[in-house]
């Protein structure tokens, strides 16, 4: 009997040894090829994600970069990331040669758990639907469109500082500016604006974005699977409001150029077919999600850089100030307005430079090519990242000082200032953004003054950078 355990044993032992050889064989041929990238890929099916996503945990994302950067003399280098053999391009050079050849040598890339979120109904790929997204999106989001929606981002604004911030003496600023982007989201791309309404996505959505970039585990409680019941939710509510809208724009209550909505639900494709109700309703909800996450992380970020810097925040001061004395009591800001702050904008940016909101983005080779020497397989995924310039010395000198400086004149040189992307794939919200920002800062540096109540409060970057706790801070009112 000892005998036949002893050997059942060996049997158990002996055939997880072959399986975990033939597992790991498998995870290396999928590097092997002549003159790969040099790097490391890892353990099987882990490969290097945890580093890549741990140096973000505690603060410092380049680290993954700067590191292999360094131990292989290389500005690209391969590893494994989400379970795919992937090359991570650094540098201008990188950004370059991947924005260039968008669409002819590489397309963007989603893991397929996106699409669990964002169920198109058509039953295409997220990756196809984004491509028409993007050419519905430039006649709403160019500066000439937007300039009529300047006054309605600043009374939204101004009902927002007064809803949660004014007669406090302490506040919670992140939470407090995903409120004002998704709410100005919600007015811009729904005419949704009342606060009650808003709040009623508000929950879920939080819910949707951040379970999004989670472990895509589906099982009940994990932050997946919650993200998936959000999404479900939050399409309902959408499609409420499209049957509405709908009737709306056949009584003539409501205007075929007020906003998104409308134009999507009388655009038609080249075989003359209107958009479903779940296809709106899938195209508003990523809309939702590229107009509020990364626009809410660097206001946050704007607030914390004022803090710190007292002398960087009497100039945006004095200039939003003059702004402000040359308005009639309640008019409200211009484009015009947005023309004339210009160092405050050099401040975002220059916030966006040190904790760009956009880290990177992933790619997928459809063509084999030679990059620096080494070839990159077809199959494989890319990651540019915007600190491997961002954080450069070679491209900003003293690269952790806050100058904003930096942009005045001609500005960073191509290729190295990145927070929207750049090529066919820049963030085609980039103008949509820059005026939701400004406007932020006009009415957050008319009112108050502020001091952050963390001195030392840690970053943690999963996937935006964000303030372990929020950025609590005092506020100071200015006297009338």
């Amino acid at each position: 009997m000892e005998h036949l355990y002893l050997s059942l044993l060996l049997l158990f032992v002996s055939s997880v040894t072959l399986s975990l050889f033939f597992l790991f064989y498998k995870h290396r041929s999928h590097y092997a090829g002549p003159n790969l990238p040099p790097g490391s890929i890892g353990l099987p099916f882990v490969g290097e994600s945890l580093d890549f996503l741990s140096t973000g945990w505690k603060g410092h994302p380049e680290r993954f970069i700067f590191d292999r950067i360094a131990r292989y003399s290389s500005h690209v280098f391969k590893t494994s990331l989400l379970g795919e053999p992937a090359a991570i391009f650094c540098g201008a050079a990188g950004n370059k040669f991947l924005f260039s050849n968008e669409n002819k040598l590489v397309v963007a890339w989603w893991p397929n758990s996106v699409n669990k979120v964002f169920p198109s109904s058509t039953q295409t790929s997220s990756k196809e639907e984004a491509k028409k997204m993007r050419k519905m999106l430039p006649n709403f989001l160019k500066p000439e469109a937007l300039q009529r929606y300047i006054g309605i981002m600043d009374d939204i604004a101004r009902r927002h500082f007064a809803m949660g911030w004014e007669g406090k003496d302490e506040v919670t600023v992140f939470p407090l500016a995903k409120r004002y982007t998704f709410w100005l989201a919600a007015r811009l791309f729904l005419s949704v604006e009342d606060p009650s309404h808003v709040a009623r996505f508000a929950d879920p959505f939080h819910l949707l974005a951040s379970g999004i970039i989670s472990i895509p585990i589906d099982l009940p409680g994990t932050p997946f699977n919650r993200a998936i019941k959000a999404s479900n939710f939050i399409r309902k509510e959408l499609r409420v409001i499209i049957k509405q809208r709908k009737v709306d724009l056949a009584e003539g209550k409501a205007s075929s150029t007020q906003d998104i909505l409308s134009h999507m639900l009388l655009a038609t494709d080249e075989d003359g077919k209107h958009m479903t109700e779940l296809d709106i309703a899938d195209k508003i909800l990523g809309l939702l999600i590229g107009g509020h996450d990364t626009a809410s992380a660097a206001c946050t970020f704007v607030v914390k850089y004022l803090a710190e810097l007292p002398e960087i925040y009497e100039q945006v001061y004095e200039e939003q100030m003059e702004i402000a004395k040359s308005k009639a009591p309640g008019e409200l800001l211009n484009w015009d307005d947005i023309q004339k702050m210009k160092y405050s904008w050099n401040v975002a940016c220059e916030v966006m430079r040190l904790a760009p909101p956009l880290q990177g983005g992933f790619r997928e080779v459809i063509n084999d090519f030679i990059f620096n020497g080494f070839s990159i397989p077809k199959g494989w995924k890319i990651y540019w990242s915007a600190n491997s310039t961002h954080k450069s010395a070679e491209y900003f000198p003293e690269p952790e000082k806050f100058d904003p400086t930096r942009f005045e004149g001609a500005g960073p040189a191509p290729y190295t200032f990145v927070p929207f992307g750049g090529g066919p794939r820049m963030c085609p919200g980039k103008e949509y953004a820059r005026l939701e920002i400004l406007v932020f800062m006009h009415n957050l540096v008319k009112r108050f003054r502020w001091e952050k109540l963390l001195p030392d409060e840690k970053i943690v970057v999963d996937p935006m950078p964000m303030p372990a706790k929020g950025l609590p801070v005092r506020l100071y009112a200015h006297k009338a």
